[in-house]
């Protein structure tokens, strides 16, 4: 079985390029296609065999692949796979937009339905990210919409069978593609992590961009006057660190091991905004600490009310300090907590999607004769 990965860019690292290295570790030798192919800033991917797209030698693609919207589905459009039994795309915007003939199984793994067109779109439109060229983004965006929609639709047909990292992604690939899916969660190395005794922080691990709702843990953390750590980098840092109070730190970007140790020794991890997933629940549950979370998204699967977690029911100040209170109250069992953690650990999600491939082949192969 000859097998393929596609991804949308290759320029960063974050929650999907770890799904994309677990899926290279159970077939090392598939190449992986892409849009762009950033090596300075994802370094992480050198070993492995990438092939850009012709969008690579356009002017500022690596870095603001945003200004081609027209022409990165074009791209997918010309890789050839006629070479390859299995092809996985793993895209959270335009990757399933590549052809396949009948002969070659596609599966793909959402990461949700492309975020700018659908579930994000106001947000997308009232911060592009593209500092000097939001105002020209932002033109363009809207300009192209109605055309980029309709080929995503068009391009949504195009996967044989959809996996959903999580119910709130299942939902919107049936609500906006109208296709059914199977869930397999995104894979944590739960191993890394164990339960040290609590310090006097609470703990916030996020990309510092504004639908992360970052400013809402902030004013709530200066209005109890209890001290919150904030880990990560992005363009809302400056207006952020405005905002914070003394109590609020702000680490930027950090090491692994760094990173880790800050979640053993935390009281508990903050999630204000409503994830796809999110992998930073797991790895605070792997470390026996408990989840403050909005209730929406992927906290929904990742944690059990009162059990590992509290809930907030609404994206307000009031609401997230009235879960601090209950949190307070209560008596954590560290190791429920971790041990509901490791029920997505990496083994287990190559375990299952191992498995889904070869079932999903071996049934293509019967369907195709």
């Amino acid at each position: 079985m000859k097998i393929a990965l596609v991804y949308d860019r290759i320029n960063k690292f974050g929650g999907a390029e770890r799904v994309l290295l677990n899926l290279h570790k159970i077939w090392p030798q598939a190449p992986i296609y892409t849009a762009v192919y950033n090596p300075r800033t994802a370094s992480w991917a050198k070993a492995i065999k990438i092939k850009p797209s012709f969008l690579q030698k356009f002017p500022l693609a690596k870095t603001h692949h945003e200004l081609y919207p027209w022409l990165t589905p074009m791209a997918f459009e010309s890789f050839n796979f006629d070479k390859f039994d299995v092809v996985i795309s793993i895209t959270s915007a335009e990757a399933k937009a590549i052809i396949t003939k009948p002969k070659t199984l596609h599966l793909c793994y959402c990461l949700t339905p492309t975020r700018y067109l659908w579930s994000h779109q106001d947000q997308y439109l009232a911060s592009p990210g593209l500092g000097a060229f939001s105002k020209v983004g932002r033109k363009v965006f809207k300009l192209f919409t109605p055309y980029l929609k309709k080929f995503d639709l068009i391009a949504s047909n195009r996967p044989d069978q959809y996996i959903a990292i999580s119910t709130t992604v299942k939902n919107r690939i049936k609500q906006y593609y109208h296709q059914n899916s199977i869930i397999i969660h995104p894979p944590v190395d739960t191993s890394k992590f164990s339960y040290k005794s609590p310090k006097d922080y609470y703990l916030l691990v996020s990309r510092l961009t504004p639908y992360k709702k970052v400013d809402l843990a902030i004013k709530a953390f200066n209005k109890l006057a209890k001290k919150l750590i904030i880990v990560g980098q992005g363009r809302e840092l400056s207006n952020l660190k405005r905002l914070a109070g003394p109590t609020i730190e702000f680490t930027g970007s950090i090491s692994d091991n760094q990173l880790i140790s800050l979640y053993q020794y935390c009281q508990a991890l903050i999630m204000p905004q409503q994830e796809d997933f999110g992998i930073v629940s797991v790895e605070a549950q792997a470390s026996g600490k408990p989840v403050i979370a909005f209730k929406a998204g992927g906290a929904l699967d990742t944690v059990i009310h009162k059990k590992t977690g509290i809930f907030f029911k609404k994206p307000t100040v009031d609401s997230l300090i009235q879960a601090m209170k209950e949190f307070t109250s209560y008596q954590w069992d560290k190791q429920y907590i971790m041990s509901h953690g490791q029920n997505f650990d990496k083994k287990h999600f190559k375990q299952k999607f191992k498995k889904l491939v070869e079932e999903q082949w071996q049934k293509h192969k019967k369907n195709s004769q």
